[in-house]
Order: C-alpha cells, then structure tokens, then sequence
C-alpha cells in the first residue's frame, strides 16, 4: 500500500513511520520511534495544548518509543509525561524500574532522563504533558515514582484517569479561557494525589531544595527578560555565579540550559494555543526573550524537529 498522511488543525493521521516520528517529535520532545518492517504501520495523533500543558492521544500499530541520551542532547528535558493506556499493552523502563502497563493503569516519566516505551500490539495511549516546575514537588522526591504504576500506590489514581480522559475529549469544544482552567485543574488534581501517595502537604524543608525552588521560580518569573543570566540570577539569590553553576552541575544541567528549555516551552505553549494566532511568530519569541527571530527559528528546530512556522500550521 502506497504511504499516506493527512493532517487536520491538531490531527496527524498517517501510515508513514518518518511523517510519524516527526509529529511524534513536534508534539513531545526529541525520541526515537522503531516499528517492524514486517508489519502496516498506521497511526493517528491528536493534541490539544492549554496553560502550557499539552494533551496528546495515539492510536497507532506496535513500536518502541526511546528517549536517548542523544535525544536528550536535542532539548525537550523540561517535562514530566502523565501516561494513561486506554487499550492495548505497554512496557515502561526507566530508572531501573518497569512497569507493564494494561488499559485504565496510569504512571509518569520524566524526559531530561533516558527511558523506553514498547507496544508490542496497536495501542490507545494519552499523554499529559506538563513542565516539571508545575508539580508541587521537587524533581528529587517526585522522581522516586516514575516507572511506577499509580494506580497501585492511591485509590484518586482513577479520578484522575477520569479527569484527564474527559479534559482531552472535550478541549475541542471549548474556548481558550475554559481549556486553560481545565489544563490548570487536571494538574491540581495529579499533585493532590501525589501528595496523597507521599502522605505529605508540602516539599520537605530542606535548605538546598527550597533554595532551587525559589531559584526556579525567579527563573520562571523574568524568562521574557533579556537581561535574564546566570549573573542576575546569583544576584537576586546573594551567591556567587560559581555557586550557582555547582548546583544546576548536581542536577545535570546547566543554568542556560534550563533557561533555553523554559523559554521554548513557553513559545511552544502560545504557539500551539488558538488565542494567539494573531501574534507573530517574532512577536512570540520576543515575548520569551528571543531577541533574533531567526535564532529562535533555529533553536526551535534543532529542540522539536520542525520550525515555528510548521509547528503551528498543524
């Protein structure tokens, strides 16, 4: 059969791997998809983003989904992944954990670290994908649960596959305003039952986590301004530059790289959202503190696969 692929404002329908693997890389992060060649390939992608939060379903014949180290080299390491499997099989490996995955189980994984995905069979799979700083949760507590299917550590697991289902099903209906409400509430409703299965209100208090919460928020906070940079950071916190590199260096990263990753989330975020189609490409980019338009082009590229521009036309 001869290779085909149709796309509509938010769908991707096609039977070829290499147009799949770049919506694949376009709606999530940098991966590498592998599929049999002994077998039709055929797959259908539909996402939805709001509040900085996207909603993605697949429906697809059997692959293996990988985030590499190369692949983490290309960007895309800001985000945690809600999984929800509605039909079908799955195997998640990540941080020396594994988890077989059956329809209505839910778990996460974390894309500034390896993992792999396999379907050995056609599958459903919805995905919530959301920044990692919009957990209430420090990346060093919320990381013990990865790989881990929730479903098996609280009973509010099957409220929120019920949230999360309905939210995806229902964003086409709705305006810009009431997509970002519910975004916002499906989060709120994942850190509620983490906060139940870590049987705990708040972040520990420990000196170091709550200084790179507040550093992170800074960050979050000044990411339109040009003027952001390791120097202004310190600063504000009343450190040392040197300091601060040592501790994004203990998380392996480093402070521009976060700073590049925030920023292209938040492009990405308004460039995938409705209410902003009347905003340049230029005037988005300038808005998250990419000065040159073509640099931003490039970058955003070099992170997703595909240009601003094609990104939108989606």
């Amino acid at each position: 059969m001869q290779s085909q692929s149709a796309h509509a404002k938010g769908v991707v329908r096609t039977e070829n791997l290499d147009a799949y693997r770049t919506a694949v890389n376009s709606s999530f992060v940098p991966l590498q998809v592998d599929a049999s060649e002994n077998r039709p390939f055929s797959a259908t992608l539909s996402a939805a983003a709001a509040g900085g939060v996207v909603f993605t379903q697949i429906d697809s014949a059997s692959q293996q989904v990988q985030r590499t180290p190369e692949s983490i080299k290309h960007g895309g390491s800001g985000f945690y992944k809600v999984s929800l499997l509605l039909s079908g099989s799955s195997i998640l490996v990540q941080d020396g954990r594994e988890v077989l995955m059956q329809p209505g189980d839910l778990t996460y994984y974390d894309t500034s670290r390896p993992y792999s995905l396999l379907f050995d069979d056609k599958f459903s799979n919805l995905i919530m994908m959301l920044p990692k700083d919009r957990l209430d949760f420090f990346p060093i507590v919320a990381d013990t649960l990865t790989a881990v299917s929730l479903n098996k550590q609280h009973e509010l697991a099957k409220t929120v596959v019920s949230l999360i289902t309905q939210a995806h099903a229902q964003f086409p209906t709705l305006n810009s305003t009431t997509r970002t409400k519910l975004a916002n509430t499906s989060v709120e409703l994942f850190n509620t039952m983490l906060s139940a299965i870590f049987d705990v209100e708040a972040e520990p208090h420990n000196p170091q986590v709550l200084l790179l919460q507040e550093i992170y928020a800074y960050i979050n906070a000044h990411l339109g301004s040009t003027a952001l940079s390791p120097r202004t950071i310190a600063e504000a916190h009343y450190m040392s530059v040197r300091r601060l590199h040592t501790l994004f260096a203990e998380l392996d990263t480093t402070v521009s790289t976060v700073i590049r990753q925030r920023r292209l989330e938040q492009a990405r975020a308004d460039l995938a959202d409705p209410a902003t189609t009347n905003h340049t490409i230029a005037a988005i980019a300038a808005k998250w503190g990419f000065v040159d338009a073509a640099h931003f082009s490039r970058v955003f590229k070099q992170t997703y696969g595909v240009t601003p521009r094609e990104f939108r036309s989606r």
